[in-house]
């Protein structure tokens, strides 16, 4: 089991799906810097679209969406989204091919299925996407169980989608009703089975930990029917409660929320009866079944880490598709304008909504590459520089056996996996004076 230590996980962290990370991004970089970007990418890119839309909002949520409950809002969302990809394929070389499409929200399936099944058309064609099933991109999704119908099977078998996450957050009906997202146990086994037999080979559960009123026991059996139902992967996550920056948070009792210990016992509880249940651990909130390609890419030494979580995916570029969405360039980092009514009247002047990000110095993708390391792979190469700077200020985490140095690497032990976080951020010079506006990092 893992050793806590209060004082070592007492500042808020990043989650470093990028480096730098969003809080660094500014106004002064965006659609020219993006078209730059994307006339300069020949090989292989990922795309993530961005549904900003859900049937009913979570109390916990910090994604940026809304409720779906007007048509001509999203109707012309859905105009202006496709108007975005056909301006960023114009942009982008012949050569340029896609390997993984990722769309995630809110919910995708808080639109309609044939508007769902327009985007994907619409992505085929803007970016020449082959048919043949050697040549077609991997497909995943993130689902809502409590909007997905049985008028959705047809439509993920026919759209060949491989990979689906169910937003399942607990089991427990208790919890549930505490954070506003009230799903029956049914309904999720329903999604699950329907997922199944429409051709998904991978699914994900995300789950949390530190939620209001939740014990062990509530973890436990969230964990045992994530099992039962045969989830390939299975995030885990620390519920962070930031009202001040996400208000639908309010609605949650911050009174009944978990101490700092009980949130620690809690990981560490999932992490250990996982793995006894023959998963593997990937980085360190992620797990997988041993076969699954995420598992593969963990054991290999081949993680990553973007803006969905620890990923397979080698593509060099990831292009982000929809408001808010957030495209990565080995020396780029670029977001749309987050409002969707902005968004919307950008793209209808046809303008793309790029709007601010960072250019990636090689200061910042050295130090990415290191944070990258330690997370995905619990080790990294520390160039002197790098060290001198930041090894002082790790001394707390070697007195306490949490990593070490094995030569010029530095390699986080088991018993540091929780703690990866807070000694990745030891090398993030722009976290120096501005911790607090994070999550805890367990």
């Amino acid at each position: 089991m893992w050793t806590y230590h209060p004082d070592l996980l007492a500042i808020p962290v990043p989650r470093y799906t990028s480096f730098p990370t969003a809080a660094e991004f500014a106004p002064g970089v965006g659609t020219g810097e993006l078209v730059t970007a994307l006339g300069g990418e020949k090989g292989d890119i990922s795309l993530y679209v961005h549904i900003p839309f859900c049937e009913k909002i979570c109390w916990y949520c910090g994604c940026n969406t809304s409720v779906a409950n007007r048509t001509d809002r999203v109707a012309s969302y859905l105009d202006a989204l496709h108007r975005e990809v056909a301006l960023v394929a114009e942009h982008l070389p012949r050569t340029a091919r896609v390997t993984r499409i990722a769309l995630g929200g809110g919910s995708p399936n808080g639109i309609s299925p044939i508007d769902f099944v327009r985007i994907v058309d619409t992505l085929t064609v803007e970016f020449a996407i082959r048919s043949e099933s050697s040549e077609r991109p991997v497909i995943s999704i993130e689902l809502d169980p409590r909007t997905l119908g049985p008028e959705w099977a047809p439509v993920i078998g026919a759209v060949r989608i491989e990979r689906a996450s169910l937003g399942v957050q607990t089991f427990e009906p208790a919890l549930q009703k505490a954070i506003g997202r009230v799903q029956p146990v049914r309904m999720i086994q329903n999604a699950a089975a329907m997922l199944r037999d429409a051709g998904v080979r991978s699914l994900n559960f995300d789950l949390m930990y530190g939620l209001p009123s939740q014990t062990m026991a509530h973890l436990k059996s969230s964990l045992e029917q994530t099992v039962a139902l045969g989830a390939d992967r299975v995030a885990l996550f620390g519920y962070a409660h930031v009202p001040h920056l996400i208000p639908r948070q309010r609605k949650i009792d911050a009174s009944a929320l978990p101490d700092a210990e009980s949130r620690f016992r809690m990981a560490a509880f999932g992490h250990e009866f996982l793995l006894d249940h023959g998963y593997v651990p990937v980085g360190f909130d992620h797990f997988a079944r041993p076969g699954d390609a995420l598992a593969q890419a963990a054991l290999s030494g081949t993680l990553r880490r973007n803006f969905q979580g620890f990923t397979e995916d080698q593509a060099p570029a990831l292009i982000g598709l929809g408001a808010s969405a957030v495209s990565s360039f080995a020396d780029l980092l670029v977001q749309n304008e987050k409002n969707t009514g902005r968004y919307r009247m950008l793209l209808s002047q046809d303008h793309l909504a790029a709007n601010r990000g960072i250019a990636r110095s090689l200061d910042d993708r050295r130090r990415g590459a290191v944070i990258e390391g330690l997370l995905c792979r619990a080790r990294a190469r520390i160039e002197p520089d790098f060290g001198a700077e930041a090894l002082p200020a790790l001394q707390a985490y070697f007195d306490a056996g949490l990593c070490e140095m094995d030569g010029a690497d530095l390699v986080i032990a088991p018993d540091g996996l929780p703690y990866a976080r807070s000694i990745a951020a030891r090398f993030d010079p722009y976290r120096r004076d501005s911790l607090r506006r994070f999550s805890s990092a367990v």
